[in-house]
């Protein structure tokens, strides 16, 4: 059966191809017939529904003309600096996050054309992918709680050990346990610090926000946000995150860069210690290719508004910028 087809090519996080990108949430067509779940059309996987958008001829000659700039016109080397910062994992959240609420909407247009089977499978892939989505966020991000009492009770453990040790009057064994100790206190110190953040984070930046980097001058939209950075250790190596003034333990803030200003960048993952806020002079025109599935369009102050299940996914609060009063939660203006 033939099914909606959103494919194009996709929005590479490596490359030069940014103009493949996310169809628009709006630009989401009914299909004629829904494709069977059998077929694995509904793989979790971001990359078994590949994504794209309407990209006029100008928009692709300005693009390209800003990334032969700077092949071929020297720089101060900023541009490349600042994809130490792209995130591959950032990027398939987001992709996935699209996924979602395409699969929603599929279920509803089964629903709607009386598909009562065919909505069943599809709810289940749906359950599915939210399952693995929480185990891989969990995973990424580790239950700070939990973790801190687990420390807690392997230190009561070890003590216990150290103790008979010392009673038996093995003292080779007693000095094991001694390190073991002073690891497992390290450990359960930064754990706690970790849960910490989590229970008491305050965000300086909101989900929409327009804001420039401090370091490499890049104008960007936050468009996720975390207590404290939940990348791998490779990417913080790479990213040079010990070298930050407070480390690791901070917000880091997914963000769309600019295509303008760097066409490989297209998701970052930045410690909010290098971001500030947008001046307004800074709000001009952005371009990115997920903005019109992340956001209804933009706010009287030049931000952009987050749809309601983008908040939901990071439990952030509905912002009203001033004069946007009267903004209902489908981010049309009622005049």
């Amino acid at each position: 059966m033939q099914g909606i087809s959103i494919c194009g090519s996709v929005a590479s996080t490596h490359g030069a191809n940014c103009s493949a990108a996310c169809a628009a949430r709006n630009d989401l067509r009914p299909p004629c017939k829904i494709n069977s779940v059998s077929h694995g059309a509904y793989s979790w996987r971001w990359s078994a529904h590949k994504l794209h958008t309407k990209t006029n001829r100008r928009r692709m000659n300005s693009t390209t003309r800003t990334y032969a700039k700077w092949l071929f016109g020297g720089g101060d080397g900023r541009s490349s600096d600042a994809r130490l910062e792209r995130s591959e994992a950032a990027n398939e959240d987001i992709l996935v996050f699209y996924f979602q609420m395409d699969l929603q909407t599929r279920i509803q247009y089964a629903l709607n054309i009386e598909q009562f089977d065919v909505a069943k499978q599809l709810r289940e892939k749906l359950t599915e992918i939210e399952t693995e989505i929480i185990r891989q966020r969990e995973a990424k991000r580790g239950s700070s709680k939990t973790e801190a009492q687990d420390k807690a009770l392997n230190l009561l453990r070890v003590r216990a050990d150290l103790q008979k040790a010392i009673d038996s009057e093995n003292y080779a064994l007693a000095a094991g346990l001694r390190d073991e100790i002073t690891k497992l206190e390290a450990e359960s110190l930064a754990v706690s610090a970790k849960a910490l953040a989590y229970q008491n984070v305050k965000y300086a930046f909101r989900l929409g926000q327009k804001v420039r980097h401090k370091v490499h001058g890049y104008r960007a939209v936050i468009c996720g946000m975390d207590p404290v950075c939940c990348e791998s250790k490779s990417w913080m190596e790479t990213a040079n995150v010990e070298k930050l003034s407070k480390g690791p333990n901070q917000p880091f803030y997914q963000v769309l860069v600019d295509v303008y200003v760097d066409p490989e960048l297209i998701v970052a993952y930045v410690a909010e210690e290098n971001l500030s806020a947008a001046e307004e002079s800074e709000k001009g025109r952005f371009d990115h290719p997920y903005i019109e599935f992340l956001f209804y369009g933009e706010d009287t102050a030049g931000d952009f508004i987050p749809i309601k299940q983008l908040r939901e996914k990071y439990d952030q609060p509905r912002y009203e910028a001033s004069g946007d009063e009267n903004d209902d939660d489908d981010g049309n203006t009622n005049s």
